[in-house]
């Protein structure tokens, strides 16, 4: 009863996060066949999607004005702006096209990712509904079955560009259901500027971010590790993101039917112990049989960190900076959405892929460290 309340009460904000999952779950798949298409090597490829994350904050930080301006439209125009520069990145010949096509990517993913959190912040204030590990778990589910089917696709010889125009075909039909209106546009307070960011929005962002380093990291490269460093085929590439995919789907499910208010840093410290046991165990893999394993711990342990930071930061924010707060940390998270991957590129180039994963498990082990500094900030 209380799972179909919480389904109803993200019926807007389900399709958006599934929409940011399924995006992502198909360009992760296609990875090592776009890298090829433009003869990118490790480094210029993870140099190239820099541009993904330097759209995202350009977006972020007009996200408040954009919102005010589109309002219930705001989800669904993000939405099917991300996934159609996802067709002009399949249709990349060259690093310049691809880096453009990456940009653009990037502006709508980090509106759409600002925007539905702060929708979800919105909800679990009137209704007093924890949802946010729910809605993210729609995420991993839409990415895993993306990455699967992706893989599939590939194997059958579709092209990338074929993939995408069927997600934007999609992205029009679930741009219907999620036509949401701000509460903070209604009321008229969205987007005003509430000052310098506090040690909460600092420290709750930090650990959001080196979670979406962690995640995208793994969701960008593992397809790679598989079937370059461990000599897997295609579908064997593709079934590395899925099960980091499915595995932080069920962790997140799971983390929303263990929420408990006041127990979140504890959950959160451990979630950063087991995702780091996960990137050590795929940086040692002898054989894609371990690394699955390794992905699945990490997806287990990370699933549940970043939507833990951005809820603990809303419940510790004095109400009426709910929204800005869950926007900032947001902000600061996202920004390692998009620099995970270059830095898996950075690191690789210079030492391997191993040696990307168990950097990945060192700044997961940093997480505790900030989850000390967190709680005191908030003592009185």
């Amino acid at each position: 009863m209380r799972l179909a309340t919480d389904l109803y009460l993200s019926r807007a904000t389900l399709p958006a996060f599934a929409i940011q999952g399924y995006g992502w779950g198909a360009f992760a798949a296609l990875v090592p066949q776009l890298k090829s298409g433009i003869g990118a090597p490790d480094g210029t490829f993870g140099m190239v999607l820099l541009f993904a994350a330097a759209g995202a904050m350009s977006a972020m930080l007009l996200a408040p004005r954009i919102d005010r301006r589109l309002d219930r439209w705001s989800q669904p125009v993000a939405g099917l702006f991300m996934i159609s520069s996802f067709v002009a990145v399949a249709l990349a010949a060259g690093p310049l096209a691809f880096a453009a096509a990456m940009f653009c990517v990037g502006i709508g993913a980090g509106l759409l990712d600002v925007v539905m959190n702060a929708r979800v912040s919105e909800i679990e204030s009137r209704s007093g509904r924890p949802l946010m590990s729910l809605n993210h778990a729609g995420f991993s589910l839409a990415y895993a079955v993306s990455a699967v089917c992706t893989g599939l696709a590939r194997e059958a010889g579709a092209a990338p560009v074929q993939i995408f125009a069927v997600l934007v075909a999609v992205t029009v039909v679930v741009g219907l259901v999620i036509r949401l209106p701000s509460a903070d546009a209604a009321e008229g307070t969205g987007g005003r500027s509430g000052g310098r960011l506090g040690p909460l929005v600092v420290l709750a962002g930090a650990i959001t971010l080196i979670a979406f380093v962690a995640e995208n990291a793994t969701e960008g490269w593992s397809a790679l590790h598989i079937e370059r460093t461990l000599g897997g085929s295609a579908v064997e590439g593709g079934l590395g993101p899925a099960m980091l995919g499915l595995t932080m789907a069920l962790g997140r499910f799971l983390g929303h039917v263990l929420s408990v208010r006041g127990r979140e840093a504890m959950l959160i410290g451990a979630a950063a112990l087991v995702s780091a046991l996960g990137a050590g165990l795929a940086a040692v893999a002898p054989a894609p049989a371990v690394a699955y394993l390794g992905f699945a711990v990490l997806g287990l342990g990370v699933s549940v960190i970043a939507p833990l930071a951005i809820g603990l930061a809303g419940a510790l924010a004095v109400p009426e900076r709910r929204t800005e707060t869950v926007s900032r940390v947001v902000m600061i998270g996202f920004v390692g959405f998009f620099i995970g991957p270059p830095l898996m590129g950075l690191i690789s180039e210079a030492a391997g892929l191993r040696a990307s994963f168990a950097a990945i498990a060192l700044g997961l082990l940093a997480v505790p460290l900030l989850l000390g500094a967190l709680r005191r900030s908030a003592m009185p």
